[in-house]
């Protein structure tokens, strides 16, 4: 297995500089203050610096911050209806066991319909109620997915506008970890970063999610997860060894991607992703809720700080 610091630097080599600068408001590298002040202005002095850190607690922002899997599979469909998508006279239309096999597949609202059409249907769509031919060109086909991507995460923003609410619990743990000059806090996710903007500032607010110290999207790297790249690069943003991260992810992919960084995981599971084997996939603990499952900072903490980094994190509590 390659160890954590040699593939962040394979990774840094591989990746455009674009991939680790982030334009969205959403990053920053500031020191946390007290729980609900605003951080340090743009003119004024970092009293913390990457590398400051001990450890650092990583959320991915679907299914973990606030279960959106659903919403996602109502705006895709959406999209799909406004484009009339057809293939052999049927419309596309992902069911709810479809979609879950998707989400524990690919990483991506793009990937997830190249998937679709390449790997399950092996034929992309015609368009406009059969009037429009389907896309036969590598060129073509991008711009179909691109269009598609770009009307459904206008169809999702509106819908968590409407209906998002955080997971129970995950506020919590997040007010605490942010509380801690010691631990960085960050978001990394797969999604584009106008559907995770929208979803941070709904469920977040402005002012905590503006001390966030790490925030990398689909946008900002060039793999997604189970690549590890996009975890890699939040570590080396950091500045902080991948063994001292603890990442809070759902689904599989995510696993995949938070163990294949270095990092440990813990899963919060949904109803979609619930009949994964996480363990057999190097999950350090999974619950079904942070709140009911009693799942606490020090808890997770606790042990680290206490017996090392090898410690395993939430006994008594974990499935």
């Amino acid at each position: 297995m390659v160890m954590p610091y040699h593939y962040l630097s394979l990774v840094l080599l591989a990746t455009s500089v674009a991939a680790f600068s982030i334009t969205s408001p959403l990053h920053s590298t500031q020191k946390h203050g007290s729980p609900f002040v605003p951080r340090l202005s743009s003119s004024t002095l970092l009293s913390a610096k990457p590398g400051d850190f001990e450890y650092a607690l990583i959320f991915d922002c679907d299914g973990v911050i606030i279960e959106t899997e659903e919403l996602h599979r109502l705006a895709y469909n959406a999209a799909f209806k406004a484009a009339g998508l057809q293939i052999d006279g049927e419309p596309v239309e992902w069911s709810v066991a479809y979609y879950d096999v998707l989400v524990n597949t690919v990483g991506g609202g793009k990937g997830k319909m190249f998937y679709h059409f390449r790997n399950t249907t092996g034929a992309f769509p015609m368009s406009e109620d059969g009037s429009k031919q389907a896309p036969e060109t590598p060129d073509e086909q991008q711009a179909l997915i691109d269009s598609l991507q770009d009307n459904k995460t206008e169809l999702y923003k509106s819908l968590i506008e409407e209906k998002a609410v955080p997971r129970p619990g995950v506020i919590e743990l997040m007010d605490a970890a942010i509380a801690d000059p010691k631990v960085a806090v960050g978001v990394c996710s797969a999604s584009t970063k106008a559907a995770v903007t929208k979803v941070l500032a709904v469920t977040l607010g402005e002012e905590r999610r503006n001390k966030l110290d790490v925030c990398i999207l689909g946008d900002d790297v060039s793999r997604l997860k189970p690549d590890p790249l996009i975890y890699a690069t939040a570590a080396e943003r950091l500045q902080i060894d991948p063994k001292r991260c603890v990442v809070v992810e759902d689904s599989l992919i995510g696993l995949k991607s938070a163990k294949g960084a270095g990092m440990k995981c813990l899963i919060t599971y949904t109803k979609g992703t619930s009949k994964e084997d996480f363990y057999a996939n190097g999950a350090d603990a999974k619950v079904p809720e942070i709140a009911s499952s009693g799942v606490t900072f020090e808890g997770i903490f606790g042990p680290l700080r206490e017996s090392g980094l090898d410690s395993s994190i939430l006994d008594g509590i974990k499935d």
